[in-house]
Formats: C-alpha cells, sequence, structure tokens
C-alpha cells in the first residue's frame, strides 16, 4: 500500500510552530460586554524531524479545542502567528493555503455530528478525494478509500454503503480518521477523539493513533482532559490553564514529576482503580478557589493555589525551563 503521507516539507522549521498565540472573544451588547481571552500568548511546536504525538491537555474552558480551531482556520487570531513549515499561514499563497488545509486535519470530538444522515458514509469519504482532485477515477477513488479504511482497522464490507446510525460510535470515529488520512496528512488535530464512544472502544483508537504515527509518520495534537489517555499515547504534554502553559515538556517527567500546582492537584485528584488504594490525603482547595483574576498582571491560578504567595499576585510567572526537557509557568521555580 503507497504511503499516505504527503510531500516532506523543510525540514530546518518546525513542522507547526505558534507563536504567542492569542484569540479575545466579545460577547454581549455596550452595557453588558463580556471579554473573554480564551487563549493567551501560548507558543509551542510540533516538530519535524520525526512523527510523534503531543498532548494539549486541561480542564473544560482551558482553550484547549480553541487552540485546534485556531490551527485549522475555524477561527483567526486575535494576535500571534501560526507557521506551517516555517511560512506565516496567514501570508500564504491559495495554493500554498490549499496544501496546508489539506495537510492539516481535525477529527472532532463527536462522531455523529460530522455526518449527514441522509446519506451512507461513502459519501463523507468521496467528498474530499474530489475537493482537492486526488483521485483520477473512480476506481481509484474505491481503492483509496479501501486502504485507509483498512488502515483504520475496519472491513470495508463492514461499513460501506451504512448509513451512520447503523454503526458504533468506534466506527464512527474511526471513519473519521481515515476520511482525514486520505488527504495524506502531516498532522492530524484529534480533539477528545475517545470521549464520547465506550470505554471497551477506546484502547483500539487509541492504538490506531499509535500505529498511524509509526506506520504512515502522522504527527498528532491530541486534545484532551483524560491524563490518563495522554500518557498512554504521547511523547510531550502541554498543560493549559485558563488559556496559558502552566507547564509542557516531556511525557514522563510532566507526569511522574509535575512541577505546577495546578498539575499536581489534577494528577491527584485521579481514582486509582483499586478499592483498597485510596487517596492519601483529602483534597483540599483554597476558598478563594472561585474568584477568578481579570487584571493582566499576577498569576492566573492565584486564587486556588495552595502554595501562592505575594509575588504571584502581582508578577505573571513566566514558562521557564526548570530541566532539559520540562517548562514551568511558576514563581516556585524562578
Amino acid at each position: 500500500m503507497p504511503s499516505l503521507v504527503g510531500e516532506v516539507g523543510r525540514m530546518d522549521a518546525p513542522l507547526l510552530e505558534l507563536r504567542n498565540l492569542t484569540k479575545v472573544f466579545t460577547t454581549g451588547g455596550l452595557v453588558h460586554r463580556r471579554i473573554l481571552k480564551a487563549v493567551d500568548n501560548v507558543s509551542f511546536i510540533i516538530p519535524g524531524d520525526k512523527p510523534m504525538v503531543i498532548t494539549l491537555a486541561g480542564e473544560s474552558g482551558s482553550g484547549k479545542s480553541t487552540i485546534g480551531r485556531l490551527i485549522i482556520g475555524e477561527h483567526t487570531p486575535t494576535s500571534g502567528n501560526i507557521l506551517y513549515q516555517g511560512r506565516d499561514v496567514r501570508y500564504m499563497s491559495r495554493s500554498d493555503r490549499r496544501s496546508y488545509v489539506r495537510e492539516v486535519q481535525m477529527v472532532y470530538q463527536d462522531p455523529y455530528s460530522t455526518y449527514n444522515p441522509l446519506y451512507v458514509v461513502d459519501r463523507i469519504l468521496r467528498m474530499p478525494l474530489r475537493n482537492f482532485k486526488l483521485a483520477k477515477s473512480k476506481e481509484d477513488e474505491d481503492r483509496m478509500i479501501k486502504g485507509a479504511i483498512e488502515a483504520v482497522n475496519l472491513s470495508a464490507d463492514r461499513v460501506l454503503g451504512k448509513y451512520p446510525h447503523e454503526l458504533s460510535g468506534g466506527e464512527r470515529q474511526r471513519l473519521i480518521v481515515a476520511r482525514a488520512l486520505m488527504l495524506r496528512p502531516r498532522i492530524i488535530i484529534a480533539d477528545e477523539p475517545v470521549s464520547m464512544i465506550d470505554a471497551s472502544l477506546r484502547a483500539g483508537i487509541l492504538n490506531d493513533i499509535e500505529r498511524l504515527k509509526n506506520e504512515f509518520g502522522v504527527s498528532f495534537l491530541y486534545i484532551t482532559h483524560d491524563l490518563s489517555t495522554a500518557y498512554t499515547i504521547s511523547q510531550r504534554m502541554i498543560v493549559l490553564y485558563r488559556g496559558s502553559i502552566v507547564e509542557e515538556g516531556d511525557i514522563e517527567k510532566v507526569v511522574n514529576a509535575p512541577k505546577h500546582p495546578y498539575l499536581q492537584k489534577l494528577i491527584e485528584s485521579i481514582p486509582l482503580p483499586n478499592p483498597e488504594m485510596k487517596w492519601k490525603e483529602k483534597l483540599s482547595m483554597r476558598t478563594e478557589e472561585i474568584t477568578y483574576k481579570t487584571e493582566e498582571s499576577g498569576c492566573k491560578y492565584y486564587g486556588r493555589c495552595p502554595l501562592a504567595i505575594d509575588r504571584c499576585l502581582k508578577e505573571t510567572p513566566r514558562l521557564a525551563e526548570i530541566e532539559l526537557e520540562h517548562r514551568v509557568a511558576c514563581h516556585l521555580y524562578a
């Protein structure tokens, strides 16, 4: 089977780079106007020298899905830059932009809402091939569709010709991955791809991600709130809190030796699948945890942090390297 991955670009630049990316949403009218900074000065790279799975983790409202939508162009950045192989996406030519749209694909959380229930699933697989003129004939289309379906461990005989409601959630989600794979992507942004399917099917999707990375050279930006699945398949992790990166680095260091108080609490709160092994102590949060800082200065986690000091209220911590492949935004490690 031929490679499903597009041509290799410049090797002297990251595959994808976010530089000081910020997105501000405004809601309400003049009287009750509300400003929400969903993404705040976020910078990270997806390397181009080897495929990898990078996790973007955080609780609901942390800005992780907004980052994914900024990358694929569903939202326009308020400020900052998105570079693909060293080129700013905003200033790409029409042909380069078309290649970018094809090579950076997104798999959404809900595997059902992507489909039109009035059509068989074949339609969602054929449309991108025709839009991007990737197949020379109907036979070529059939061959590419079958190859992509088999690549995600499905049987073409089982799924083709079926309506979405006739397939399981896991099958629908795998078909969306197959659809993205047919476009020969270099990056797939997977936004909570296993959160809405049965636990028994999640392992299969995660195995597919690992195998597609290794066999087809596809890098993944895995967006999730589930640190357990992230640890299973990722090489790096980026942890967000209210739109800002608080910790980032090698997955083993970030998960096994978390430094930021927010990530420490997240990991402490993960229940152990053993009734004989209880939490060592009761989790405690400061009473100010429901308050939110609106000013530009200071740490956003100040109101919830059990280790906060006066400096945290006045000065915004910078993301700094505390050891090789491990960065934290916290004054405790200044």
